[in-house]
């Protein structure tokens, strides 16, 4: 388990719910996925979402579920009712400019040193 604050900072994340601290949040992995049922299938509570899908059902999925924050690959940004919705559900959401395979493997080695 490591706190998200670390690895926003290994993936130069930029937090686009600032509303919503990083603060005192812990992750325990990561799900890697852009099929909406696939996630609500299979994520846990404590993962973090990495994807490149942007559009609002995301937020649904992510409270469902029990994620803490969605990391948005490849430089993507959500648009303002997504972050709204996010800030609301207080579900964080982060925008990197890394691609998916380097996002998740930063993670693992960080949750594996």
């Amino acid at each position: 388990m490591i706190n998200l604050s670390d690895y926003v900072t290994a993936i130069k994340g930029i937090n686009c719910t600032s509303a919503l601290s990083l603060e005192g949040v812990k992750i325990t992995g990561a799900y890697v996925c852009d099929m909406l049922s696939d996630v609500m299938g299979s994520a846990k509570p404590g993962q973090v979402w990495i994807t490149i899908m942007k559009h609002l059902n995301i937020i649904a999925v992510a409270s469902m579920t029990g994620i803490p924050a969605i990391i948005f690959a490849k430089g993507n940004e959500p648009d303002t009712a997504v972050i709204e919705k996010a800030i609301e559900e207080g579900i964080i959401l982060i925008s990197s400019k890394l691609p998916t395979f380097e996002l998740a493997g930063k993670l693992y080695k960080l949750l594996n040193p």
